[in-house]
Formats: structure tokens, C-alpha cells, sequence
């Protein structure tokens, strides 16, 4: 008998379905029709990839009540939230397959000097098949940034969504097949850590992951038994820096729904903020009224819903003891604001830069907010940490400076989340939040490899390469190295 799993509401723990556990054997079986269909996905060229995806995105949005409200059913955010992930992913979809044609474009290179008889060209070929590990946090809207560009470019994918959420994984699998006679060109499998482990080690091209970085570790060891090349997009402990010419009232409207939206579990989410001392009491006391307003609860019931996965109620609980006993303050909320499966809203003020609760992600409805005397020293804390994936600035003159000089992927000036929204820039980060890019053109190029191409136009009387080459040649390349100082590409 085969074996399954269960899909949980985690609102009230309701069943809402049940899905197999493929085995290592059968998520072989899956790639393998995935590369037959390579072929034929590839030969339909980039106007019939663009023709079905754009079908796709209007069938998804077509019914976007259907599939938000199963993202809502199955992450236990509130119907809103799903509306706005669904509406973000269809743009990504369409943006992906406008574009392909004209990034993959074979582009012309100078070959240099001492090669001028040559044409030199760089084409973009697609990987073949591309294994998506996605998230349980943003279900589909995180997913899409790899599956739309990896498809546009060319390569079938197959998707494993989290055991958290595959309902939202079939469906987004099952309106591809709605738009398309093509069988297998893009496949969901569903199961545990051994099937995602299955597909780490199979037959596949490239491999895209988002999740923890503890796991993303495992991931890449595992994809490197195969030489399989991966995309990782892991957590972060995303800065808020607020200077003292910045509008309190938007710093504080924004940051406090990067912090508190979706229960906090975002991977882009505020979790510390470094604050002006001039204007820190404004901006505490505004955020503890704004707080005050926001209330966890069921879909319909909250601003914001319960926490997907349950275990992840230990890491916050711990981070907000630790926290305290560091020597950290409750501004607002207190240990009382847990409420399983819901976290009320918790402001942290004062909390040691050594503490767990500064250095790892909580992953929850929890913002840190410790004044500084400078922004020169609201930079260096920022980065003081292993993670980069993304930060935002609150000033009226000083964005641009303030964010060249942190080490993270993306940057929000008076403004938050709007990296993940703009289809044409990349989305990722470094250190420890991973490495390799999804949207954009870097999204597209991320999921092709180059070829170069480089053709003889004219045969030149020296022999170069060759075992014919005299004494005379070698002085004449010598000369003109010299002449050249270097410039000969």
C-alpha cells in the first residue's frame, strides 16, 4: 500500500487532504518523462512557451478565488494576504515569458586584436530539467519565481511544494495542465524529506530550493553527490535602519506590516530595526499603538492568521525568553501573547547584539527595535550578521548612501517587499541566505547555460596555433603584446 501524509488546517488542525509519499523510484520515473518532454517543450520555441504561460497566468487569475482560498485554508493566512500573493505571482508568470526571447538572445562579443579574423558569440541554451523544492510560507508566489523562469527559458520542471502545502502544489500543477496538451513539461510530486531528498539525487539539471539555511546545507550536499548545480533562497534577519530624517508614521506603518503580515513568516521580513536615538522614542510609541491595533486569529478573524508549522512556536518562544533574559525589554506584548497556534504581536526594545534573538531568524510576529547614535552604526550592526538577504531604509537624503554599503542582495528605500514585486530585478542574497538569483533577467539566464561559439572569417597567413608556428611569429605576437599593453580582448 502506498504511503501518504495528511495536509493540516493549522488554525483549527482540520484534515483538508490527503497526499502520496512518492518514493525515490518514482520521482526517478517522474524525471525521466520530464527530460522525454524536454524535447518537445524546447522545439516549441520561445513564442509557443510564451503563447502557454500567459494562458496560465489568465487561468490562474481567473480563478484566483479558488486557489486563494486554498492557500488560506492551508498556510491559515487571511484571504486578503492569498489574493495579494496570487495577483504578485501571475505578474512574475507573464513577465517571465515576455522576456525570454529577448534576454536568451545570442549576443556578439569583440574578440580582440590579436583575434580579429574571428566572430565570437555567447548562446543560451536551457538546462534541461529543473527540480523546484518550494516553501510552505508564500506557496505560490515563491515557487512561480523559479518554475515561470525556468519554463520560459525552455527546461520542464518538476516541483516538490512543502508538506505543509501540497494542496496549493497539485492545483498549480493541475491549471498548467488546464492550458496545455503537453504532458509532463512541468510536474508536482508531493511526499516528505525523502522525496525532496529523491529529487535532490535524480536525474536532474539544476536544482532550485527555498527554505531554511540549515536545510539549504543539506540540499546543496546532496545535489553535489550528482554535480547538480543549485539555487538556493534561504532566511534572513532583514534590517530596518531608520534615520532621523525619515517619516515616522510611514517607517513605522510599513515596518511593522513587514514585521507582523503573514505571522511574521517571511523570509524578507523586518525582524530588527536600528533606529536614530533622536527619533527612537517617536518611533516606538508609534509602533506600540499601531501593535496595539493588530490582533492573530483565524482568516477573517485577524490582521494576521496562526503559524504554519507548528514547531516553529519553540524557536519563537525561545527567542523571546532569550531575549529577556539578555537583558532585552517587552515594550509591548509579554510571554502571554503566545497563544497556540497564534502569536499576538510582540515589540522587543534594548536587546543585546550577542543575543539569539538578534543573531537567528525567528520566523514570527516579532520586531526588535534597538536605538542607535549614528547611522554609521546602524550599518555596521546591520551587517554584523551571517545572513544578507535584504534590508530596508527609512530617510529622506540618505538611502542611496546608507544602502551601498550593506552586504545584502536587495534593498527597500522608504519602502518594503517591493523587491519581491518588481518582476524585471533579481531576488536573492548572500552569506548565508544563499546564493543564486530568481526574477529579472538573472532569474531567466539562472535556469540556461552559456555556449560559445567562435568561427574562423578569415584565414590570416601566421599560424598561431599550430605546430607550424616560426620564430618570426613569436617575435610578432611578443611586439604587438607590447604595443597593445594587454588591450588585445
Amino acid at each position: 500500500m502506498a504511503k501518504t501524509f495528511n495536509s493540516y488546517n493549522p488554525t483549527d488542525g482540520q484534515i483538508l487532504g490527503r497526499y502520496p509519499i512518492l518514493s525515490a523510484k518514482e520521482v526517478a520515473q517522474v524525471v525521466s518523462k520530464a527530460q522525454a518532454a524536454f524535447i518537445g517543450w524546447d522545439k516549441l520555441g520561445f513564442s509557443g512557451r510564451k503563447k502557454t504561460l500567459l494562458a496560465w497566468s489568465s487561468y490562474i487569475i481567473n480563478h484566483i478565488e479558488e486557489i486563494a482560498h486554498l492557500i488560506s485554508l492551508e498556510t491559515g493566512k487571511p484571504l486578503s494576504d492569498s489574493r495579494l500573493e496570487v495577483a504578485n505571482t501571475v505578474n512574475h508568470i507573464g513577465w517571465a515569458a515576455r522576456h525570454a526571447e529577448e534576454i536568451m538572445r545570442t549576443s556578439h562579443r569583440a574578440p580582440g586584436a590579436l583575434m580579429a579574423n574571428m566572430s565570437a558569440t555567447v548562446e543560451r541554451s536551457p538546462m534541461g530539467v529543473v527540480g523546484v523544492i518550494g516553501p510552505w510560507n508564500y506557496p505560490i508566489f515563491t515557487p512561480v519565481g523559479s518554475i515561470a523562469y525556468a519554463l520560459a527559458a525552455g527546461n520542464t520542471v518538476v516541483f516538490k511544494p512543502s508538506e505543509y502545502t501540497p494542496g496549493v502544489g497539485v492545483w498549480l500543477n493541475e491549471s498548467f495542465k488546464a492550458v496545455t496538451p503537453l504532458n509532463d513539461v512541468f510536474t508536482t510530486i508531493t511526499g516528505l524529506a525523502e522525496t525532496g531528498n529523491a529529487l535532490c539525487t535524480s536525474a536532474i539539471n539544476k536544482l532550485s530550493f527555498t527554505g531554511s539555511t540549515r536545510t539549504a546545507k543539506l540540499v546543496a550536499a546532496a545535489c553535489a553527490t550528482q554535480m547538480t548545480p543549485v539555487v538556493l533562497e534561504c532566511g534572513g534577519k532583514d534590517p530596518v535602519i531608520v534615520a532621523s530624517d525619515a517619516n515616522i508614521d510611514r517607517a513605522v506603518d510599513a515596518t511593522i506590516w513587514s514585521a507582523m503580515a503573514n505571522a511574521g513568516q517571511s523570509c524578507i521580513g523586518a525582524e530588527r530595526v536600528y533606529v536614530d536615538e533622536r527619533v527612537a522614542d517617536d518611533f516606538i510609541e508609534k509602533a506600540i499603538a499601531l501593535a496595539s491595533t493588530l490582533k492573530a486569529g483565524a482568516p477573517g478573524e485577524g490582521n494576521y492568521g496562526a503559524s504554519t508549522m507548528p514547531s516553529q512556536i519553540g524557536v519563537i518562544t525561545s527567542h523571546i525568553k532569550a531575549a529577556i533574559k539578555d537583558g532585552g525589554k517587552f515594550a509591548y506584548g509579554s510571554m502571554k501573547s503566545i497563544q497556540e497556534p497564534f502569536i499576538q504581536p510582540v515589540i522587543l526594545v534594548d536587546v543585546p547584539e550577542s543575543s539569539a534573538a538578534v543573531r537567528e531568524e525567528t520566523f514570527g510576529p516579532i520586531i526588535i527595535i534597538n536605538p542607535v547614535k549614528s547611522m554609521s552604526e546602524a550599518i555596521q550592526l546591520s551587517n554584523d550578521s551571517r545572513y544578507g538577504l535584504g534590508a530596508n531604509i527609512w530617510s529622506k537624503r540618505q538611502g542611496k548612501k546608507i544602502a551601498s554599503q550593506l552586504h545584502c542582495g536587495m534593498v527597500a528605500i522608504n519602502s518594503t517587499f517591493s523587491f519581491a514585486a518588481i518582476s524585471s530585478v533579481p531576488f536573492g542574497g548572500v552569506k548565508e541566505s544563499g546564493y543564486g538569483r530568481i526574477h529579472g533577467p538573472e532569474g531567466l539566464l539562472e535556469y540556461t547555460y552559456a555556449r560559445t561559439v567562435v568561427r574562423t572569417r578569415v584565414n590570416l597567413p601566421l599560424r598561431i596555433l599550430s605546430f607550424k608556428r616560426t620564430a618570426g611569429t613569436d617575435r610578432l605576437i611578443v611586439k604587438a603584446s607590447r604595443l597593445l599593453k594587454g588591450r588585445l580582448g
